[in-house]
């Protein structure tokens, strides 16, 4: 905002687990900072920040979001940018990308629940990007609340660095700013202390100072201050009753006077070069999130980090090396549009209509080339396969996936080539209903949903020999190819599976390419289960051809069928994806996970604690968690996540490979009928 100094801008984003009131904090914000008339309520339906019909349903946060406002404080108009996030695991990836562009975090913590997984996942977050944090205590009027011993919680998970800003009268009824110029109770004289210590440690000047008996001036502790919580020194702990809007002044009044200005968070650029965030310099910015709503249109919204930006101008998209133009610059609040003058370091703008810009790009001002690292997104934990409903759904299936990857990273579309099948990855089962009813809405595509196959692969575990001879004679040119080989298992370091040992000329080399052909063709279907065959070495070693009648179609086919018979003596196995998991959960469901694990046949590879939860990482079969974003809700009632990675493959314990295979076996007589 141009009548606004960088200094005075507060861009930070919301997080929490779902359900500790960020909602409703947020409602109460916008409602006391004048941008809604009225105060929203998540509950029923009101709320600014989930207007969604989809968030209004399903009473969660879906996507980030951002707002501004401008707030009076110190004599001063701050400017506020905040970004709004969900708490569901399931939208772990809007989070991601709204914190990776944020100059700080701000916490919220239910007053009873306390910390939960949602909030040890954003506080991991936090410390992966080094970002600064403040905490809000919600709910205090609540039944069971206590705010010093929920206190006494975040000190224990976070150290002594977490000082409370505020402190609430009995009910919440009341808040008394630590560092407001009131005069202040008893109680509230050591937190006081505490701040003044915290800023006098960020210099040695101040230290000396402080050292010396000496007052920290207003300027030098506000500044000291800043420093401490820009440096993850000091985490202050608010307290707040949203709806009846006890603690937001002084919340609102604590994050100009403590979090960071864009000034106070030093950018570089994906080449390691320090940005200009002033106004004079040239424009920079990062896009991370890009929506196509058939009501809004194409929306490109941009963290700014240096430079001014202007409507009606040209940019430079540096990852594509393309140039755009673009029109207005919109500032969002909800569903609320509003022209912007100019953007300049710590704003968030939508641009609309942008041509070939998308999520992860870099813009700049033309004639510069300036380029930050992408936003890294979370792997997909969760998987099913789609088909059309119909004829018709074929034909859109295809773009209304595209245009859904297109605006969420933590969605993966592929084509299995092992199982033929369409496979949709998310990050659960709430997710992907989410995103294939906004597909149902947009694009009016159907789909039809199953657990996908598992992509089994085969391999030998000892040496064969295999000989077929293919002849065949109907009438005029005859068929005729004759082929001898051996497979064993391909070693570590192998360079070619593949090993021509055919010695005076039984096999004549113009034949050669054929009988590989051959081979590889076999390779694609194994002997158990039709499976893709991998890790076998195979050499060729003798045959015999026929003047007249051998082709390459003959010598093709008697490597394919020689392939075949001696893989079956070579002691085929069936092999399955292994999956490696590290699940985090609550202390009192650890017999439940590790029951639910060695049912999967899961094998526990190590356990510990972690931000005051519980993990484990084990090595599950892929085929034992194709539900399990569903199944480890269900045992945690919601309080535990989990990553997980391909590790390897391994073989299929006997009892279940025969299963697999029978039904292969099954399968192709069905085809065959």
């Amino acid at each position: 905002m141009k009548d606004i100094p960088i200094a005075d801008v507060r861009n930070f984003v919301y997080l929490g687990h779902t359900g500790s009131g960020k909602t409703q904090l947020l409602d109460a914000i916008l409602y006391k900072l004048g941008v809604n008339d009225r105060l929203g309520s998540p509950a029923d339906g009101t709320s600014m920040a989930d207007w969604s019909d989809e968030e209004k349903a399903r009473k969660i946060t879906i996507w980030s979001k951002s707002f501004n406002a401008t707030y009076p404080a110190d004599g001063r108009k701050i400017r506020l940018v905040m970004l709004d996030t969900p708490g569901y695991a399931d939208f772990y990836g809007q989070l991601v990308a709204a914190s990776a562009i944020a100059d700080a975090a701000l916490i919220c913590v239910d007053a009873v629940a306390g910390p939960q997984v949602g909030t040890q996942r954003a506080w991991r977050r936090c410390e992966q990007l080094g970002l600064p944090c403040g905490i809000v205590i919600t709910g205090l009027d609540r039944e069971n609340a206590d705010f010093t011993k929920m206190l006494a919680t975040l000190q224990g998970l976070w150290g002594s660095k977490c000082i409370p800003a505020v402190l609430p009268g009995p009910g919440g009824q009341s808040v008394t700013a630590v560092l407001g110029g009131q005069p202040l109770p008893a109680e509230a004289e050591p937190w006081r202390t505490a701040f003044i210590e915290a800023a006098a440690e960020t210099s040695d000047a101040l230290t000396e100072k402080y050292l010396a008996g000496e007052a920290l001036s207003a300027a030098e502790l506000a500044a000291g201050l800043r420093a401490a919580v820009n440096g993850r020194k000091l985490m202050p702990v608010f307290a707040t009753v949203a709806k009846a809007g006890v603690g937001v002044p002084e919340l609102l009044t604590g994050l100009a006077q403590l979090f960071p200005s864009p000034a106070d968070r030093p950018v570089q650029d994906a080449a390691g070069q320090a940005v200009d965030i002033t106004p004079a310099a040239p424009f920079c910015g990062l896009v991370w999130r890009a929506i196509n709503d058939p009501f809004i249109g194409q929306l490109t919204f941009l963290r700014v980090y240096g430079g001014t930006l202007k409507p009606d101008s040209e940019i430079y998209d540096a990852s594509k090396q393309s140039r755009e133009r673009i029109g207005a610059l919109l500032s969002l609040n909800g569903r609320k549009q509003e022209p912007m003058a100019e953007a300049h370091a710590g704003d968030i703008v939508a641009l609309a209509k942008l041509k070939t810009t998308v999520l992860n790009n870099s813009l700049c001002a033309a004639g510069q080339a300036i380029v930050f690292a992408p936003i890294k997104f979370p792997a997909p934990v969760m998987a099913v396969a789609v088909t059309p409903k119909t004829q018709g759904d074929d034909d859109k299936l295809g773009t209304s996936l595209h245009r859904a990857t297109d605006e969420d990273p933590t969605l993966k579309v592929e084509r299995n080539a092992e199982t033929h099948e369409m496979i949709l990855s998310g990050m659960g089962d709430i997710h992907l209903d989410v995103v294939l009813k906004r597909m149902k809405t947009r694009s009016n595509v159907d789909v039809l949903l199953s657990t996908p196959k598992v992509p089994y692969k085969e391999t030998i575990t000892g040496k064969g020999e295999g000989h077929y001879k293919h002849k065949k004679q109907s009438g005029g040119r005859g068929q005729f190819g004759e082929v001898y080989l051996r497979v064993e298992p391909l070693k570590a370091g192998d360079a070619e599976w593949f090993v021509d040992d055919v010695v005076g000329g039984a096999i004549p080399g113009n034949f050669l390419p054929a009988v590989r052909k051959g081979l590889e063709e076999g390779l694609t279907r194994g002997v158990l289960a039709h499976c893709p065959v991998v890790h076998t070495k195979v050499s060729v070693y003798d045959g015999s051809y026929h003047e007249v009648d051998s082709s390459e179609i003959s010598f093709k086919i008697a490597g394919m069928r020689a392939f075949s018979d001696a893989m079956a003596k070579a002691k085929p196995v069936l092999l399955e994806p292994i999956m490696k998991l590290k699940v985090l959960f609550p202390d009192q469901y650890m017999g439940d996970i590790t029951g639910d694990l060695n049912h999967k046949r899961g094998r526990i590879l190590g356990m510990g604690a972690e931000d005051g939860m519980q993990f484990i990482i084990a090595e599950v079969p892929q085929a034992e968690v194709f539900k399990y974003a569903s199944e480890l809700r269900s045992i945690t009632h919601g309080r535990g996540s989990f990553e997980m990675e391909f590790l390897r493959s391994d073989v299929v314990p006997q009892h279940i490979a025969q299963k697999v295979i029978a039904e292969a076996q099954k399968h192709k007589t069905e085809e065959a009928d």
